[in-house]
C-alpha cells in the first residue's frame, strides 16, 4: 500500500481538498507537510497522537515532516470543537510547555534521518514580528467575513444560545493566524500539504486558499477523523482526566492500563489508528479477537505497541508486569514506584505497624481488618480452603510480621482470584 491507501485502510481519513491531485503529488516524489499543535499544557495527551503519528507515517514513507507549535496561535486559542474561550497564555507558560513537549516529539519523529528529517518550528518566530496592520493588509485582505462565519467552527459558537458566551475577535481571528502558517511554511519551506483533525478543516482550506491567492500555487489539506469511543464518550478522557504523555502527569502504569482496558468493540479499530503493526498483524489479532475475545490478545498488543513507542520498552515491561500482579504474579523485584501504582486499584485498609512487632499478628486477625473475611473463624476456614494469599503466595495459619511487609508498609492479600485488599503499615 501506498501511504493514502494505508490511511484509508486504518480509517485515519475523513476529507481531502483534492484527492487525485495529493496522489499525483506524493506518487511524484517526497513532499514537506506539517500538522500543528497548540502547546496549552505541558505534555501531550493521547487525544493528540493520531496526527503526530500520521507525520510519523508519512516519514517513514520517505516524506518531511514538520511539527508545528504553536506559540503564537497558542495565545490566542482555536475555537475548533469548543464551546467557550480558553483561558490564555502567557508567552512564558508557552515557551516552557515546548521546551516539555520537545522530547515526547523526538519518540514519534526522527529528526536526525540524513535523507528527510524531521522538523520542530514555533509560529511564534514568523507571526511575532508582523505588526497589527501588516496583517490586515497583506493576510486579512483575502479573508471574506461573509465566508468566515460560515465555517463550522465559528457558526456552531455564532448559534450558541446562550449569546454571551458567542465568539470574541481574538478566536474568530485564529482562522487567519493557521492560514499564515501554511503560507509561510509553504513559501519559506516547500511545504505543500497540511493534515490535522476533521475540526480542523476550516482552518486548513483557509490556508490552501490563502495560498492560492498570494503565492498562485496548489496546496493540499488532509483531515484525519476525530477519535471516539464506541460509547460515543470522547477518546482519551478517564475519570482521572486527561491521558497524558509525560509519565510524571500519567504513570507508565496506568498508561499501559488505560490500552488494556480499550472497549472491545473499539480494540481493533485502535489498533489500525495508533500502532504500526502490518496489516497482516492487525488481520491476525482481529480474528483472534473475534473467535476468543476473553483472551484479550489485542488488548495487550495494543496496550505494548503504544506503551513501548511512548515509553519505551524497558518501561513497558515493568508496566506489564504490574499488571499482572493483580492477577497473581510475583512481586519479586518489582520497583515500589511500581507497588505504588497497584495499591491504587485495590482497596486499601490501614493498620497500626506496631501489630506487626516482634512475634506478629495472627493471620486471621488481618484477614477480618481486612474486610476480606466476615469474620477470624471464616478467615481461618478460609485459609485452611487453600483460598488466601499474602503477597500473592499461598498463605497459611501463621502469624505476620514486620518481615512479611512490602517495602516495609504493605501487605497484598487476595482471596480467590480477584479479591483483592491492600493493608497499609502505618508507624
Amino acid at each position: 500500500m501506498n501511504i493514502l491507501e494505508e490511511l484509508k485502510w486504518r480509517g485515519l481519513w475523513a476529507d481531502c481538498t483534492d484527492e487525485a491531485a495529493l496522489a499525483a503529488r506524493l506518487a511524484a516524489g517526497p513532499t514537506t507537510l506539517y500538522c500543528g499543535f497548540d502547546p496549552t499544557a505541558d505534555s501531550l495527551h493521547v487525544g493528540n497522537l493520531v496526527p503526530l503519528l500520521a507525520l510519523r507515517r508519512f516519514q517513514q514513507a520517505g516524506h518531511r515532516p514538520i511539527a508545528l507549535a504553536g506559540g503564537a496561535t497558542g495565545m490566542v486559542g482555536d475555537p475548533s470543537g469548543k464551546s467557550q474561550e480558553r483561558p490564555q497564555l502567557t508567552l512564558e507558560i508557552l515557551a516552557a510547555n515546548i521546551a516539555c513537549v520537545k522530547d515526547q516529539l523526538r519518540r514519534l519523529l526522527d529528526f536526525e534521518n540524513p535523507v528527510n528529517p524531521a522538523r520542530l518550528v514555533d509560529n511564534l518566530e514568523w507571526t511575532g514580528p508582523v505588526s497589527f496592520l501588516e496583517f490586515l493588509r497583506d493576510i486579512g485582505k483575502h479573508f471574506s467575513v461573509n465566508a468566515m462565519v460560515h465555517k463550522e467552527s465559528i457558526r456552531a459558537r455564532m448559534e450558541d444560545p446562550d449569546r454571551e458566551a458567542g465568539i470574541s475577535y481574538t478566536e474568530f481571528s485564529y482562522m487567519l493566524l493557521q492560514a499564515f502558517d501554511f503560507y509561510y511554511l509553504c513559501r519559506e519551506h516547500q511545504c505543500e500539504l497540511q493534515i490535522g483533525g476533521s475540526d480542523q478543516w476550516g482552518n486548513i482550506t483557509a490556508g490552501t486558499d490563502l495560498i492560492r491567492k498570494k503565492l498562485g500555487r496548489s496546496a493540499c489539506g488532509l483531515t484525519l477523523p476525530l477519535i471516539t469511543n464506541a460509547d460515543g464518550s470522547k477518546f482519551g478522557k478517564t475519570v482521572a482526566g486527561a491521558v497524558w504523555l509525560n509519565p510524571r502527569k500519567t504513570s507508565v502504569y496506568r498508561f499501559y492500563q488505560f490500552w488494556i482496558r480499550t472497549d472491545d468493540r473499539d480494540v481493533v479499530r485502535y489498533l489500525k489508528y495508533f500502532t504500526f503493526l502490518s496489516r497482516e498483524e492487525i488481520e491476525t489479532l482481529e480474528n483472534q479477537h473475534r473467535e476468543k475475545p476473553e483472551s484479550r490478545v489485542a488488548h495487550r498488543a495494543l496496550a505494548r505497541a503504544v506503551t513501548e513507542l511512548i515509553h519505551g520498552a524497558a518501561a513497558t515491561a515493568e508496566a506489564i508486569r504490574a499488571s499482572e500482579v493483580l492477577f497473581g504474579g510475583d512481586l519479586e523485584g518489582i520497583a515500589e514506584s511500581t507497588f505504588d501504582e497497584i495499591v491504587g486499584e485495590a482497596p486499601t485498609r490501614e493498620a497500626a505497624a506496631t501489630l506487626f512487632d516482634g512475634a506478629g499478628c495472627p493471620l486471621a486477625d488481618i484477614l477480618a481488618l481486612s474486610g476480606l473475611c466476615s469474620s477470624k473463624g471464616q478467615a481461618r476456614k478460609d485459609v485452611e480452603g487453600g483460598g488466601i494469599y499474602v503477597n500473592n503466595q499461598r498463605a497459611t495459619l501463621r502469624n505476620l510480621t514486620r518481615a512479611d511487609l512490602c517495602f516495609g508498609r504493605y501487605l497484598l492479600l487476595r482471596k480467590g482470584k480477584r479479591n483483592y485488599t491492600v493493608i497499609l503499615a502505618r508507624d
